[in-house]
């Protein structure tokens, strides 16, 4: 099975296992991982931090964004085409709704200095435990890493991380993953 397969498995596995929990499950468990987030390093010594709005079987985000938005400078990605624009948030009110996945974007201008960013969230699909990432197919975030000096961090619900995940040369690793 080549790479692509064996992605295209892991990705069905993991869609499987989401299934297995609620929203509320997924909110209260992404509880735990947020705080460990808060309690790092990396994240307490950035000022401006890349993070996402996340979609329902994501590690949920909404509520973290906007406890720290008043401390730290948060940037949110916008999809356009087949690349990651960059906005910053800049509350709720200003969220509109995206054209692809209908995920909540900013709507304001584009941040255009990403080589400022402390640090990146990064969600993915699945992690390994070398802190490799396989993300849902598009590579929209590892064009963006690629260049990238920010600290990244994958997070992920613990079930996302295994021993091993099919990775190529277009794959970036993290520096860390949270789970």
């Amino acid at each position: 099975m080549d790479v692509f397969q064996q992605k295209k498995a892991l990705r069905r596995n993991v869609k499987e296992l989401k299934s297995q929990y609620s929203l509320e499950q997924k909110k209260e468990m992404s509880l735990l991982i947020l705080k460990k987030i808060e309690e790092s390093v990396e994240f307490q010594s950035s000022s401006i931090i890349m993070a996402y709005w996340s979609m329902e079987d994501e590690v949920f985000t909404h509520d973290f964004v906007i406890k720290w938005a008043e401390k730290k400078r948060f940037i949110l990605p916008v999809v356009n085409g087949d690349s990651l624009e960059l906005k910053e948030f800049k509350g709720v009110d200003e969220l509109v709704a995206g054209e692809n996945f209908g995920i909540p974007e900013p709507n304001g201008p584009t941040f255009e200095n990403p080589e400022q960013l402390d640090m990146i969230l990064v969600p993915g699909v699945a992690f390994d435990k070398n802190n490799n990432r396989m993300g849902r197919g598009k590579a929209y975030y590892d064009k963006l890493l690629r260049t990238s000096k920010a600290f990244k961090m994958g997070i992920c619900f613990s079930f996302q991380v295994f021993e091993e995940v099919p990775f190529d040369e277009l794959d970036v690793q993290m520096d860390t993953v949270i789970a």
